[in-house]
């Protein structure tokens, strides 16, 4: 145990010392037991405000893990069908069109579908100066960006209705690309629910799952443990504290759009407790937020071999994708030995969790440094871990 915990904190403290990152933090869970916490560094190094189990984060695309989880109660309750077509929530999906390079758009040959959403098979980007459709995006969030400076308020379906009038990249289902599928998912939960997306996750997860510190603002009482973001700055040749309002999101209490794809903010102490939920088979301190048949349909690879044509990052070599998350198929080829199923997403600021339900195991690691490559710190706690587990 010994020696697992300080080669765990010898690989944290690097991370730091190699001037990777301010602060970073990881917390391991067996089962019902704590085997490994540690931080290291500054969640505000102008601050001086030490990273600490209690820091709230920026969680970007962890926040569409919880996004899923939403859906997925949507449909546990009989509220929708996966293979719904978004339009019959959303009418403005129901014309989309397919940009042509070259030609003006073209209709699309069939609407997108709740399913593509989940799997990002819907041909909707993020904002990319690399083609057409995303610079269309791009233009569109600078435009909703300045709204919301302007003090207009720009709500969630505010942006998934502009979203809908940007041409696609290509057909519904015929790849998959990463982009806002988890947004749309988020106004659709608000359309079904009734409820503003924030508020349908406090009373169906974060309530139930005692996660205090989890909501898409951070109130004025709180904001002494929020974790500042960080940049590499190439002329300094260091990181420096970034004020950019990524992809649209705003902390503040006003806050309107609530990014079903990257707006949420948390803790490591909350978030261990949705990933606890999830690798344990829907289940949390006694209470069910999911079945155990819902969570085991959740860490299935839904797509096809063509669909995976730019299923090319380094961080998915090994694994399929389905509800907005990698889950693991050939650990050979990742190069750590887990175990196939093994489930979970990352951030934008480089943060991780990876969910392995036959160990009944759960590996958090946080940090706040955008655009930052991490992978190999990540493989190198879980391959210690793993092959520690035995004596742990």
């Amino acid at each position: 145990m010994d020696r697992y915990k300080s080669t765990m904190n010898m690989i944290l403290q690097r991370e730091v010392e190699s001037g990777g990152a301010p602060g970073v933090s990881a917390l391991v869970l067996h089962g019902d037991k704590e085997i490994y916490y540690g931080a290291f560094g500054m969640a505000d190094r102008e601050a001086k405000r030490p990273m600490g189990r209690d820091t709230i984060i920026r969680l970007f695309s962890m926040t569409k893990p919880v996004t899923a989880v939403a859906v997925m109660i949507l449909a546990e309750h009989g509220l929708i069908d996966l293979r719904d077509p978004i339009s019959y929530y959303l009418p403005e999906f129901a014309k989309q069109r397919v940009w042509r390079e070259g030609g003006e758009p073209v209709p699309v040959k069939r609407q997108a579908t709740i399913l593509d959403m989940l799997s990002m098979t819907s041909g909707i980007p993020y904002p990319d100066d690399s083609h057409e459709s995303g610079r269309r995006m791009g233009k569109l969030f600078g435009e909703l960006i300045d709204r919301r400076l302007k003090g207009e308020t720009v709500t969630t379906r505010d942006y998934v209705r502009e979203i809908a009038g940007v041409p696609l990249c290509f057909q519904p289902g015929e790849k998959w690309m990463y982009g806002l599928s988890a947004d749309v998912l988020g106004a659709v939960v608000e359309v079904v629910s009734g409820m503003r997306y924030g508020e349908f996750l406090k009373k169906e997860i974060f309530d139930p799952l005692e996660m205090k510190d989890t909501a898409f603002y951070v109130p004025e009482e709180k904001k002494d443990r929020f974790a500042q973001i960080y940049l590499w700055d190439q002329k300094k040749g260091e990181v420096a504290p970034s004020l950019d309002c990524h992809l649209g999101v705003y902390y503040g209490e006003d806050v309107a759009f609530e990014s079903g794809g990257a707006g949420l903010v948390s803790t490591l102490e909350d978030y261990s407790h949705f990933a606890t939920m999830l690798s344990g088979g829907g289940r949390y301190g006694g209470k069910r937020i999911l079945s155990e048949n819902t969570v085991k349909y959740m860490r299935k690879d839904a797509l096809t071999q063509e669909q995976k044509v730019d299923f090319v990052w380094d961080s998915l070599v090994g694994y399929g994708y389905g509800c907005l998350m990698r889950t693991l198929t050939d650990p050979v080829k990742e190069g750590v030995c887990g175990n196939e199923g093994t489930f979970g997403w990352d951030g934008w600021t480089g943060n991780f969790v990876v969910m392995d339900p036959k160990e009944q195991l759960v590996l958090l690691y946080f940090v706040q440094r955008g655009d930052i490559n991490n992978l190999r710190t990540v493989r190198r706690l879980r391959m210690v871990t793993m092959a520690n587990l035995e004596e742990l």
